[in-house]
């Protein structure tokens, strides 16, 4: 099953790069629209689940969540800087989420691991196309300033939902700069990561029954460090 993933996953890898070549910012609002897509299909199973009394967890649900805002600011992001502009890309990048959506909720409903391995390589790509992009433009990225979204994503706003992607946080949680258009493109970056972390850790048998969301972990790390101390 795995090797027929990562088959699906390099073949849609290679459509992008064939179609979007060096339009980067089209490339990446295509990326960012259909990442969220997975979360969807999660949040929705998780729901149906829900609904019938079936299996309730709360912290799966609270980081999906978390990550279908993530993702969406990060597509906020694309939007602001042009990715979006044409209406060719939008109808595409709309009409394989779709599709993409009603493939994965199957996949969720009979092989969670296997959706979560979809994802890890997704998000993994995306990490190292964010990567070589920072690694390739640092000059100009960093002569740009920051979109305004980003600075209220990442920096000015709410972070609770930002927080809520930081998988195994430790006792702080990351405090991103956003001085510029490459702070922002690190910050992308990294949030994959994050994305991929999270993946992993749910791809562990018992990850059903014992995953908690970062702010989960850090409040019993907490009251943990709390009473060592008395």
């Amino acid at each position: 099953m795995k090797v027929l993933i990562q088959a699906i996953v390099s073949f849609f890898v290679f459509i992008v790069d064939v179609v979007y070549g060096n339009r980067s910012y089209a490339r990446f609002y295509m990326l960012e629209t259909i990442a969220r897509v997975p979360y969807f299909s999660y949040l929705s199973v998780l729901h149906f689940y829900e609904t019938l009394g079936y299996w309730r967890k709360a912290d799966l649900l609270k980081v999906h969540f978390a990550e279908t805002w993530n993702e969406l600011h990060h597509l906020l992001i694309m939007e602001s800087l042009g990715g979006g502009r044409l209406w060719i890309d939008r109808f595409i990048a709309q009409h394989v989420a779709v599709a993409y959506y009603w493939v994965v909720v199957p996949i969720y409903m009979l092989f969670p691991a296997y959706a979560y391995y979809l994802m890890e390589l997704i998000e993994g790509h995306a990490y190292h196309t964010y990567d070589e992009y920072l690694q390739t433009n640092e000059a100009e990225l960093k002569a740009q300033k920051a979109p305004q979204v980003a600075i209220n994503f990442y920096r000015d706003g709410d972070l609770y939902m930002f927080d809520e992607v930081q998988t195994a946080p430790g006792h702080e949680f990351r405090r991103p700069k956003v001085d510029n258009l490459y702070d922002v493109f690190v910050n992308i970056r990294d949030d994959e990561s994050e994305h991929v972390k999270t993946m992993v850790a749910l791809q562990k048998p018992e990850a059903r029954l014992t995953f908690k969301s970062p702010h989960t972990v850090f409040e019993v790390t907490k009251v943990l460090s709390s009473e060592a101390e008395v």
